[in-house]
């Protein structure tokens, strides 16, 4: 990993920017980012490449993923951009910033206001845009000088390109693939190289943030010039039952050298302990096979292994995440040359019509959200810990699976979904030939479509998390007939082509069953059609795609295909927002003084109101209930996201989340939890009890059990007893005459006593307080501990209307890197040291300084309120 240490310069500017050019883009003509998300995506516009773009240099990285080599492409002659300063060895570049990756250098801010932002809602408001240089000096010694040298990035946004030692290497410009450079024949051996990496991200590019940067991590990868090629193993598990399994093993071996070479493959498989310690013995074996490899050439060895009473993959409750690792070493005149690991999952996977899905023979129900790939106030910057809090609040939601919208993401939350046992579909396109933001990816999609496919599958076929290859989402060839299921069937194709253990699918908001576009799919994949857009009679006034609820429809055209839920809800929320009068039904578009109210740029928490082509939790629950042959639901989204603030674009994030940007819960994750979690006694109460405003007025309350039933009680008075009726998801008191005081509520199930809860009237705030979800991290310079700041009243309850200024302050080895509280609306920069409480919450983020040991002090205070602190151990 070569991530510490890297110097960085961004222009001011785009006209300041060098003309180091990828390609040409079309001028933009309409810079509007308010449009509906289910807008129809429109055809590209044709532009004409100039003689300085590098495009033809940096294609020819793609020809390892192009399958017809008559179709690689050739480099031209001459080394392009060799006398631009910045990538000389002798460039002076001390007065560049110097960075750690993986680095987001929008996320700092600070955030742009009003409608004539230069970046807009729709892209999160943060500078984003821009080009900008990364350098890092290399000392490659002497001794590699007969390996193999490779540089390895996750992940750059975006149209990457590398020169090493003045000489242009390659590059990658979708901004989420993971891609490779062969570093070896530009190397000085014995001394230093100089590597300077130019990113260039266009506004306009994305409807959501997509970060700036190199966000994801960077390795230099030495090998013997004989070794297992880049993704190399291919493991799949076509027979597995807790009895016995068996194992596919493919194993894809590079000779860089330039003789032939006669080699020998093994591979040992262990298991791996909870703690992630490999077995003491090998489980199986797979004896040695002997192969010859012609001089720069590849050569494929496939075998198999049997593993009796194995330890099978699946998602919890029901089932176990087990994991094991096979170690693949290759051999030259009987001496090892290459090692390589490989983990893998022991699983079956189906998809059945009627019964949905299927793992290891058990039927699971999909309980999935969708998930952008931004870390809240850490940006686009991929951080382990951070990921991983977020699929821990997602497990405590009762959630078993994530659809990746709508790009690879960082390969390390692969591993966690792996671990933690969430199944995942793995997702690569937003956008193909047609347009949805004028420089979007269809701009590279004719040259690099089969490249970004093949390395997306290659990358990560071997998750046993990843259940189902997504191919496109909403794109706009629905709307074009034939031609649109040509393509996708060759994109299809060339997924199955790379994993033909899995099914292929994209995402339809629009493509009805008697179109071309499902028969290309081997599952049908629905964003919103199942349960109907602007299809109920609050929405009939609404433009836009118009559809009813269409599962039966598609069960109907396609009985031989699984349907799928992949987008669900768009319901719309601002956490402890509660606004009057609540609408009575079950589901509501969001207009002014109707569950929205634009000058605050807040939504209703009562949990019924959605965007225009959405439908609330309530009419999902019961589109899916009386279709039970669908194997579950992706709701749209699990945790809210930088960007697309459906629907005031003056705000910066999402509202769309269970989950709000901070990680606090919003209303709705009771709602969900209730029915994804049948077997938890709990029950939740909404809104908050604090308003004095509104003595003698009606205000409903309403309830989220996992029961069947519950009493509602108002300063100990009974305010009846209601049941849940079929297709009902929650209780509701529509009547209540609010007066100050508790509000308590029981529920039941079948009849005894399961859960209560209440909301009491609080006096004001008069405290803070502090928790830190981890009271010890580690000293590595990467881990973080989030702690939660609470505005609390003398009896130590939260102040749910609280949005005191904090101030916070840090000692000891620990950074505070950003903070938070929620509110969309909220433009002060992440990394400010003082923050608005939101509702009465607001986040800290600490992270540790590597190799400093000891204890971190964290202090907030506000005026008026008594001081807290929290401490954190770094060890």
């Amino acid at each position: 990993m070569i991530n510490e240490d890297w110097k960085f310069f961004k222009y001011k500017t785009i006209e300041d920017a060098d003309n180091l050019i990828y390609d040409v883009r079309p001028i933009i003509e309409n810079t509007d980012d308010t449009k509906e998300a289910d807008s129809k995506p429109t055809e590209a516009i044709e532009i004409v490449s100039t003689q300085n773009a590098l495009k033809p240099y940096i294609l020819p990285t793609a020809n390892a993923f192009i399958k017809n080599a008559n179709k690689h492409y050739k480099r031209p002659e001459g080394q392009p951009g060799k006398d631009f300063p910045f990538v000389k060895n002798e460039f002076n570049d001390d007065d560049w910033k110097t960075v750690n990756l993986p680095h987001d250098w929008a996320i700092e801010g600070p955030f742009y206001s009003g409608w004539d932002a230069e970046v807009g809602g729709g892209m999160g408001r943060l500078p984003s845009h821009g080009v900008a240089w990364y350098r890092k000096k290399l000392n490659i010694p002497e001794s590699d000088k007969n390996k193999s040298i490779f540089l390895d990035i996750d992940g750059a946004m975006s149209y990457a390109m590398v020169w090493i030692n003045r000489q242009l290497v390659g590059g990658w410009p979708y901004g989420y693939n993971s891609w490779r450079l062969n570093l070896t024949p530009y190397l000085t051996f014995g001394g230093e190289n100089q590597l300077s990496i130019r990113v260039d991200n266009p506004n306009h590019s994305s409807r959501w943030y997509p970060g700036g940067g190199i966000y994801r991590n960077v390795w230099l990868t030495k090998t013997n010039k004989i070794h297992v090629s880049q993704w190399g193993t291919y493991v799949t598990t076509p027979e597995a039952s807790k009895e016995n399994a068996t194992v596919d093993f493919t194993v894809s071996i590079d000779n860089n050298s330039d003789s032939e070479s006669k080699i020998d493959v093994a591979t040992d498989i262990y298991y791996i302990n909870e703690k992630g310690e490999l077995s003491a013995n090998v489980v199986a074996t797979i004896s040695k096979l002997t192969a010859k490899i012609n001089a720069h050439g590849t050569t494929t060895v496939e075998s198999k292994a049997n593993i009796n009473n194995p330890k099978l993959w699946g998602p919890p409750p029901a089932q176990t995440p087990n994991l094991y690792k096979a170690i693949t070493t290759i051999s030259l005149d009987n001496q090892p040359v290459d090692t390589y690991e490989t983990i893998f999952g022991i699983r079956t996977i189906e998809f059945n019509p009627d019964k949905g899905l299927l793992v290891n023979n058990e039927p699971i129900k999909i309980k999935g959200v969708n998930q952008h790939h931004d870390l809240g106030a850490l940006g686009a910057a991929f951080n382990v810990r951070a990921a991983e809090r977020q699929l821990e609040l997602l497990k405590e939601l009762g959630c078993n699976a994530i659809r990746l919208a709508h790009n690879p993401p960082a390969p390390e939350l692969l591993e966690l979904t792996d671990q933690m046992g969430f199944l995942v579909i793995n997702e690569v396109f937003d956008c193909w030939e047609r347009k949805k933001t004028p420089h979007d990816f269809h701009l590279i999609f004719p040259e690099w479509h089969e490249a970004d496919t093949r390395s997306f599958v290659r990358r990560d076929k071997n998750h046993p998390s990843v259940i189902l290859w997504s191919f496109g989402n909403e794109v706009g060839e629905q709307y074009t007939d034939e031609d649109g299921a040509k393509l996708a069937k060759t994109l299809s194709d060339i997924v199955k082509d790379e994993d033909p253990s899995r099914l292929t699918t994209a995402s339809m908001n629009y493509a009805k069953p008697y179109m071309p576009f499902p028969n290309s799919l081997d599952a049908i994949s629905l964003n919103y059609q199942g349960e109907g857009i602007r299809n109920a009679p609050e929405y009939a006034h609404l433009k836009g795609i118009n559809t009813p609820p269409l599962y039966q429809d598609f069960k109907d055209a396609f009985p031989e295909k699984v349907i799928i839920s992949s987008e669900t809800a768009a319901a719309l929320s601002s956490r402890g927002t509660y606004l009057f009068p609540v609408t009575q039904g079950k589901s509501s578009p969001i207009s002014e003084g109707i569950g929205g109210i634009e000058k605050e740029g807040y939504v209703s928490a009562y949990e019924l109101y959605t965007a225009n082509f959405g439908s609330s939790a309530d009419k999902v629950f019961s589109a899916q209930d009386q279709n039970p042959f669908v194997a579950g639901e992706f709701v749209w989204s699990g945790w809210d996201y930088l960007g697309e603030p459906t629907p005031y674009y003056l705000s910066r994030s999402s509202y769309f989340g269970i989950i709000d940007l901070a990680g606090f819960k919003k209303d709705r994750f009771y709602l969900y939890q209730s029915r994804w979690r049948p077997d938890l006694p709990m029950v939740h109460i909404l809104p908050h009890w604090n308003w004095p405003g509104r003595i003698g007025q009606v205000t409903p309350v309403h309830v989220f059990t996992s029961g069947d039933e519950a009493e509602l009680f108002l300063n100990g008075k009974s305010l009846g007893k209601k049941k849940k009726d079929a297709f009902q998801y929650r209780l509701r008191w529509d009547d209540v005459i609010y007066e100050p005081g508790e509000l308590k509520v029981v529920a039941y199930k079948n009849g005894e006593k399961w859960a209560e809860n209440s909301a009491k009237t609080t006096d004001k705030g008069s405290a803070l307080s502090a928790s830190a979800d981890r009271i010890s991290i580690n000293a590595d310079g990467s881990d973080l501990s989030f702690v939660t700041i609470k505005v609390v009243d003398k009896n130590g309850l939260m102040a749910p209307t609280a949005n005191n200024l904090i101030t916070f302050s840090v000692e000891g080895p620990g950074d505070i890197i950003a903070t938070d509280n929620g509110d969309p609306t909220d433009l002060v920069a992440f990394p400010s040291l003082q923050r608005k409480a939101f509702n009465g919450l607001a986040l800290v983020i600490v992270r540790s300084k590597k190799d400093e040991t000891g204890t971190i002090r964290i202090t907030a205070k506000s005026e008026n309120l008594k001081t807290t602190f929290t401490e954190i151990t770094a060890k």
